[in-house]
């Protein structure tokens, strides 16, 4: 089970709304439900919270690339909604790298031949995804949740599944994510 909610900082405050993630497939999807959610260029988050394992913040600022932070990357990959927030560029992949792969039967394209039973045929290795916290740390830094704490949510053990409250409340906006809740 999942949550996932769309903070929007407008004027007048905070405005917040639960946000269903099942046609999102992809950040870039992601990104223009954030866009959607603001009537000017504002700031939008959007969390997301899985199974009291993992949450991720994504912050979008106009027509700025998103910026990223999930709490256990290990276990956001194994989810989802998680793929979701984990691109080759926070996992540190270069996706050209992946177009470099030879023909998984050895020779050049356009001149496949047939493969006996007994060969072996090496594909590319998994990508490691580490443990713990990943992303930009301080992308709520100028809202009022410096690295430090929003680290801290994310220690071994630290998640308690109110994280997402914790942060809301550091940037004034609890009482509109609680009322979504």
């Amino acid at each position: 089970m999942y949550f996932a909610a769309l903070l929007a900082r407008t004027e007048d405050g905070w405005e917040a709304r639960e946000t269903d993630l099942d046609d999102v497939e992809t950040l870039g999807d992601l990104t223009e439900v954030a866009r959607a959610a603001s009537t000017e260029e504002d700031t939008v988050l959007v969390f997301i919270e899985q199974e009291d394992a993992w949450f991720g913040v994504v912050r979008v600022d106009g027509e700025e690339d998103p910026r990223i932070y999930v709490s256990d990357a290990a276990a956001a990959a194994r989810s989802s909604y998680g793929e979701i927030l984990l691109t080759d560029e926070l996992l540190g992949r270069d996706p050209e790298d992946l177009d470099e792969i030879v023909d998984l039967d050895g020779t050049e394209e356009g001149d496949a031949e047939e493969l006996d039973d007994d060969d072996v045929v090496p594909g590319p290795k998994e990508v490691h995804v580490p443990v713990g916290p990943l992303g930009d740390a301080e992308l709520l830094k100028d809202l009022g949740m410096d690295d430090k704490e929003l680290l801290a949510l994310s220690g071994d053990g630290a998640l308690t599944g109110e994280a997402l409250g914790e942060i809301a409340d550091s940037l004034g906006c609890a009482d509109v994510l609680e009322a979504v809740r």
